[in-house]
């Protein structure tokens, strides 16, 4: 049974000191994969404390379609604490980035990989408030891999 102490057990538990700069990521995170740690490493490297928002299940099958997540939440926060390079988590992250998050957070900088941004529900860029204050950036994690590129992968070996 998931309970926040099962979940304490993957986090790091430790706040941002300060000075820390804060960098925001957010994304599906789905069936989490090797293209997902050299981007979060990458994206750790931008800073000194990496927040990563997770989509819900439903926004992402919004933006994703089809089956998409394969993983749901619960499953997609867990793989995400494992990995070292992540201080914190925001489950159930709004997609679009919104001021109220980036000062609620103290964020420093917004992180986005090389995949394509889908538009939020109203049209709008989800990433306009951090490029409007000049704190967005692409990274590349230097990794084609991508959870469609399994997904496909999985489909063409059934």
């Amino acid at each position: 049974m998931p309970t926040t102490k099962r979940i304490a057990q993957f986090s790091e538990g430790r706040e941002p000191n300060p000075g820390d700069k804060i960098v925001y990521v957010a994304g599906a995170f789905d069936l989490f994969h090797v293209g997902h740690l050299d981007f979060l490493e990458k994206a750790s490297k931008e800073g000194d404390y990496l927040i990563v928002g997770l989509h819900t299940d439903q926004v992402v099958n919004r933006y994703k379609l089809g089956n998409n997540p394969i993983m749901n939440l619960h499953e997609r926060v867990l793989s995400v604490l494992t990995n070292r390079y992540v201080s914190e988590v925001v489950i159930g992250a709004q997609y679009t980035v919104t001021p109220e998050l980036m000062d609620h957070f103290n964020v420093d900088i917004v992180c986005h990989g090389e995949t394509t941004v889908a538009l939020d529900v109203d049209g709008k860029d989800p990433y306009a408030e951090p490029k409007r204050r000049g704190k967005f950036k692409r990274i590349n994690s230097g990794n084609e891999l991508t959870t469609q590129n399994i997904i496909q992968r999985i489909i063409r070996n059934k």
